[in-house]
């Protein structure tokens, strides 16, 4: 006991905590390597921050950056230009509040002997932990349905940008092609194993993005380019949704960090990864919507505006890979869910534990094909889902958890440098509830609908090919999204 005792306090000295030697990945096999290289290690084997970092950055923008020169054209230039910052680091502010209701929630049951072996904590427990059950069922519904929606688009997506390359099949086909291959994704245990996903992702969507923008400045203004965004309040506030949506990866924070072997670290990643998105969607959207213009409106996937090169479909292939790591970023929490409801979540077998997955995967692909609208799902869940499970709900639950004096004085993490006041982080955190609750789920709720519903109306559900042919002008209500 004396030697025990005499070893915590040399890791005290050094700064270290039980809790930052324990393995946080809940599984046996993700406890942190020793020093030894191995393949299994360099590829296999993730938990450091640079991992959270690539996890976080390659999640936070796959798809959309197709679709935010779009979402220019609605802004104009300079919304467009002001709501991706604002956004950005108001998602980065929430993602941080996570993660300290994570180190606060992993604290106090570390007070109680509660082990995580061969368990994964998740967001909807963490609220369950600290406010208790109607939380949790607050965070289990918003996160589960997000992330639902966030797979659904990242299959729809996949179909829409493979019939810029080949066009022998439909996108409802694609579609079905699509969903067998990301179904693929149950064999992958848990965002240990994302390592060398996370970093070709993040490479992917980097090359994607830059060649966006070097190709639309090469390409030049089109004749008689015009920016008269924004038009309309509908297309407006549907714009800024979707970037409401762009920086709404929080859904995956919670599994990520306990996929750190030291989750206190996490506390500026997600800051970290939000400046260097930036570096590709502003260049990206600025320089296409300077190119296009107007065109936009109509044309809301950007591959659909540059001409067929080589160029073009190495994006095009690339996004399409990184669309399926997305799906398994997207999917992995539910399938953690899934089999905490039938009991297989501490089972070690890989192949068991697929199967028992796979029941996650048919809803998906059943909503995949039934509603084919990349650009409008991504509004309409910008707007219902992500401006609570992002934002209200974490500003909310950090609000409560420390109301009280006792709680603040002995709350694991302390206001942030920065922000030193308790007071300071209430109003900041009052501010976001009232702004997304106004501005994210009214206003853009009401856009996202009205877009939503106009789509199912012109094209119907089941779609065979949704918008592969232009519409007449006399059916065009509004401003379609050609994918």
């Amino acid at each position: 006991m004396a030697q025990k005792d005499a070893e915590e306090a040399a890791m005290a000295a050094d700064g270290i905590t039980a809790f930052d030697t324990e393995p946080s990945g809940g599984k046996e096999e993700d406890a942190e390597p020793s020093a030894g290289f191995s393949v299994k290690s360099l590829l296999w084997h993730g938990g450091s921050t640079w991992d959270a970092w690539f996890s976080c950055a390659s999640n936070q923008v796959a798809q959309v950056l197709l679709t935010l020169p779009y979402s220019f054209s609605q802004l104009g230039m300079v919304s467009g230009i002001i709501l991706q910052i604002f956004y950005g680091f108001m998602g980065s502010w929430t993602a941080y509040l996570i993660s300290v209701l994570y180190i606060e929630y992993r604290n106090r049951k570390e007070k109680e002997n509660v082990r995580f072996t061969n368990h994964v904590i998740q967001w909807f427990e963490v609220l369950d932990g600290l406010l208790g059950p109607y939380w949790k069922a607050a965070g289990l519904g918003f996160n589960c349905t997000f992330l639902l929606f966030g797979s659904v688009i990242q299959l729809i997506a996949c179909a829409s940008n493979i019939y810029y390359i080949n066009d022998q099949f439909d996108k409802r086909t694609w579609t079905y092609i699509f969903g067998a291959c990301c179904a693929t994704t149950v064999f992958i245990p848990s965002f240990h194993n994302y390592r060398i996903w996370s970093f070709l992702g993040l490479g992917m969507t980097s090359y994607t993005a830059w060649y966006l923008t070097i190709a639309a400045a090469v390409h030049g203004q089109v004749e008689g380019v015009a920016h008269s965004g924004p038009k309309r309040p509908v297309l407006y506030f549907t714009g800024a949704t979707n970037i409401l949506y762009t920086f709404g990866g929080h859904a995956v924070t919670v599994e990520i960090m306990h996929a750190m072997w030291k989750p206190q670290k996490f506390k500026y990643i997600y800051l970290l990864a939000t400046l260097y998105v930036f570096t590709l969607t502003l260049p990206s959207a600025a320089t296409m919507y300077w190119a296009f213009g107007d065109l936009l409106l109509t044309h809301s996937n950007a591959f659909s505006l540059l001409p067929k090169t080589r160029w073009r479909d190495a994006a095009v292939v690339l996004m399409l890979i990184h669309q399926f790591i997305t799906f398994g970023f997207a999917c992995t929490p539910l399938y953690f869910v899934w089999e905490k409801v039938i009991g297989m979540h501490d089972t070690k077998s890989i192949c068991l534990r697929a199967i028992a997955r796979l029941p996650v995967v048919m809803p998906i692909w059943f909503l995949a094909i039934i509603f084919p609208f990349f650009g409008p799902i991504n509004s309409a869940v910008g707007a219902f889902l992500v401006s609570f499970t992002v934002y209200i709900i974490p500003a909310l639950a950090h609000m409560l958890t420390y109301r009280t004096a006792s709680a603040r004085q002995n709350a694991s993490e302390k206001p942030p440098f920065f922000l030193p006041s308790w007071s300071a982080m209430f109003l900041v955190n009052i501010f976001i509830v009232v702004w997304v609750l106004v501005i994210g789920f009214g206003i853009g709720g009401w856009a996202s609908m009205t877009n939503f519903i106009h789509q199912i109306n012109t094209f119907g559900l089941f779609a065979k090919c949704y918008q592969c042919q232009k519409p007449h002008p006399e059916q065009a209500l509004a401003p379609q999204q050609h994918h």
